[in-house]
């Protein structure tokens, strides 16, 4: 009988995860197959629940033993109380949801905090693209063609910070990636993605 290999961690769960405080409260909007929660539930001790809309990805999450529930990200938060998680989390999700600025609010009214992680569309691979071959660029980071790509929002580091000075949100911590290292040096550039933790 063959054994599961175990997936390597991803950055971007790990740099999630150093976010998180132990044993919180945690709401995983559009979960996926539930990797994120449960690398949190494991090993952050957190109390998680996830929010996905795909059928077959929460099958999945219930057989890690996770409570997820069936939801729209656009609709998911409106029915949960004021403050009721320490931490909401968007991780390559935002981008896909319909109203970010409601969703944003919402989900800065229902948590402590908010952590979003997008990918960054300002990426030096993406500017190339543009630029020398005249075309919506597919990489690595966005490897969608432009008639099947999920994302309604193409946004960068900077238009993310604009936004948050903006609507007056405070950023607590930022960090920036690409592929496998930490970015510290022109992140609107250079970063393939980046993670926020916010809060008001």
């Amino acid at each position: 009988m063959a054994v599961k290999k175990k997936k390597d961690l991803r950055l971007d769960h790990k740099v999630i995860g150093d976010m998180v405080d132990r044993g919180s409260m945690v709401l995983d909007m559009g979960c996926g197959e539930g990797d994120l929660l449960e690398y949190l539930v494991r090993n952050k001790g957190v109390k998680g629940s996830g929010v996905e809309i795909n059928e077959d990805a929460i099958y999945m999450c219930v057989e890690k033993g996770l409570s997820v529930s069936h939801g729209d990200i656009d609709s998911g938060l409106a029915d949960y109380p004021d403050k009721l998680f320490d931490y909401i989390i968007f991780n390559q999700t935002m981008q896909q949801v319909k109203k970010p600025r409601l969703a944003i609010t919402e989900a800065l009214r229902i948590g402590k905090k908010v952590i979003i992680g997008f990918p960054n569309f300002c990426h030096i691979n993406a500017r190339m693209q543009f630029f020398f071959m005249g075309h919506v660029p597919v990489t690595t980071n966005l490897p969608y063609e432009w008639y099947d790509t999920p994302n309604l929002h193409f946004l960068s580091v900077k238009d993310f910070e604009r936004f948050s000075r903006k609507e007056g949100i405070t950023v607590e911590k930022r960090v920036f990636i690409s592929r496998d290292r930490l970015v510290g040096f022109m992140p609107n550039l250079l970063a393939s993605d980046a993670i926020f933790q916010i809060s008001k």
